[in-house]
């Protein structure tokens, strides 16, 4: 196996995830087996606690473990499948430790950072690696930026790393930034011939310099960075802004020819130039695409992009698949509250709410929904928007007119979303929600079974602690709501839809987290049908 390492620079949100990312899609596209992980220096043990405002989204794998945003980002890039294994955290690393030494398996030794804090970095890898031996490349980012205190230990695992793997099995690639200093008129390469020195100071000599630069890279300023960088010219890569999607990002990369250098580098042989027809096809569609939609999400961390990125990029998969841009409305549901749904969210072709936690906004998002259910708006409720939708058609439809979730009121007289009985005593706020890939029934002639293409079992990822309380089942279907899909397991329900409307779908789950950009999810490509067709329709 070979191994990319991905370090960056300078200064933070460089683009690092989506600059490994890229690589992942070149490298695929060149007919090798790759696979990435992303290694965070921070202590919590995983992002499952943080604020979307600290950290943006929490990204869930089929294995259930909550983890960075970047690991979306390799999903949606390449066919990888990922695991909790592919997301390390320096709390998971000392908490390991801890653990191995109060159980005396250091045999009485001093336990110290070198060797065994980075042994225990080290080991992730190799058992990824021995884990997929069918793998070509593996492709390790490194966050936070070089010089960060709470990063060097991941620095110099990697420096041994490379030691006992042979160098010539490994690449490593650092992202820094140019930046153009508008009243000098120029495009200083300093910061990254500081950055690169900081790196080397440690032990590691880049092949690659990846630079994130507004404009292009003119020969001067890469021949400076190569000369007081130490790295052949033809290995300064520019990286640059691009006009119109993340998804231009291998396109960009691949101008500087970045899968052929690393292909040399690792000595991966004759492998073929990329094939990239797919994936510029889908570009075109992004760029140039027939029609438009204008569809609002009505959420909690809006004023933050990458609370939701993954259901941003997934309206982008499916809008692509229908030749259609989605222009996507921001609404803050605490605004409904105080203004009411029509005139904050006005004339739209959709409207999703999101998932979420805690109550701020709620009674907007439920707002919102008995909006897009009166005015025959398609409307796409995700998780927390599934229980929305269920407590606004509790209230609205089924004159229950406490209707809550325990969650929100614990004395509701009709708690029609309510804690799961497991969840029951547990005190504990990390990884003890129910998460991962659960295997549900869809159930035939529903509007769900039509967007699975008929299939009667699907596998869904989940992140939530309520549930629809099937105590209210009856009445809530007497009354017009439809069930089309429950666990396998339990029996819990998982889809939820109106039948006379012309969308109105309601997912406990997150489908978000399975879309990918030639194959959008079968829910946001139906959800996005039906915002056209209102569009088209002129409603």
């Amino acid at each position: 196996m070979k191994y990319i390492f991905v370090t960056g620079g300078v200064v933070s949100s460089l683009g690092k995830g989506l600059a490994a990312a890229s690589i992942g899609t070149l490298l695929e596209h060149r007919g090798l087996k790759v696979l990435m992980q992303k290694f965070d220096p921070y202590l919590n043990v995983d992002p499952g606690t943080m604020s979307p405002f600290q950290h943006g989204e929490v990204f869930v794998t089929d294995d259930g473990a909550e983890t960075d945003l970047d690991l979306g980002h390799y999903e949606r890039f390449t066919s990888g499948v990922l695991s909790r294994m592919n997301n390390l955290t320096s709390g998971q690393v000392f908490d390991s430790v801890i653990k191995k030494e109060r159980k005396g398996e250091y045999l009485g030794k001093t336990v110290q950072f070198i060797p065994h804090v980075t042994d225990e970095i080290k080991s992730r890898i190799h058992t990824v690696s021995e884990n997929n031996p069918e793998v070509d490349v593996l492709i390790t980012e490194i966050g936070g930026t070089v010089g960060d205190m709470e990063g060097l230990l991941f620095i110099e695992a990697l420096r041994q790393f490379a030691l006992e793997v042979g160098k010539e099995n490994v690449c490593f690639i650092h992202v820094t930034l140019l930046p153009f200093i508008k009243a000098a008129g120029e495009v200083k390469t300093k910061p990254t011939q500081q950055s690169v020195a900081k790196l080397r100071e440690l032990g590691i000599q880049p092949d690659i310099i990846i630079c994130r630069t507004e404009a292009d890279l003119d020969e001067d300023n890469r021949k400076k960075i190569a000369m007081f960088c130490n790295v052949e010219k033809k290995n300064v890569v520019a990286f640059r802004d691009v006009d119109h999607t993340i998804y231009e990002c291998p396109l960009d990369l691949r101008r500087d020819k970045i899968d052929r250098l690393v292909v040399d580098r690792l000595g991966l042989g004759a492998t073929p130039p990329p094939a990239l027809d797919d994936w510029e096809h889908f570009v075109r569609r992004v760029i140039h695409p027939k029609h438009k939609v204008t569809i609002a999400v009505a959420g909690k961390y809006i004023e933050l992009q990458d609370a939701y990125k993954s259901i941003y990029e997934s309206l982008i998969h499916a809008g692509a698949h229908h030749d259609t841009k989605v222009n996507i409305v921001r609404v803050e549901a605490e605004a409904i509250e105080d203004h009411g749904a029509k005139a904050v969210i006005g004339d739209v072709d959709g409207i999703l709410v999101p998932g979420g936690f805690g109550d701020r906004g709620i009674e907007g998002k439920i707002l919102a929904a008995q909006y897009a259910r009166e005015n025959d708006i398609p409307y796409f409720g995700i998780c927390l928007g599934m229980q929305i939708a269920t407590i606004e058609f509790a209230r609205n439809v089924c004159d229950m007119r406490d209707a809550n979730s325990t969650e929100f009121n614990k004395l509701t007289f009709y708690p029609v979303i309510c804690l799961q009985e497991e969840q029951k005593g547990i005190d504990d706020m990390g990884a003890t929600m129910r998460l991962g890939s659960c295997e549900s029934i869809v159930f035939a002639g529903t509007r769900a079974s039509d967007l699975y293409g008929g299939a009667d079992r699907i596998h869904e990822r989940h992140r939530h602690r309520y549930e629809f309380n099937s105590d209210f089942q009856d009445k809530l279907q007497e009354m017009g709501l439809v069930i089309s899909s429950v666990s396998a397991k339990e029996g819990l329900v998982e889809i939820i839809e109106l039948p006379n409307h012309s969308f109105y779908v309601g997912a406990q789950f997150h489908p978000e987290f399975q879309s990918k950009p030639n194959h959008p999810h079968p829910l946001f490509a139906g959800f996005v049908k039906a915002s056209l067709d209102r569009s088209m329709a002129g409603v």
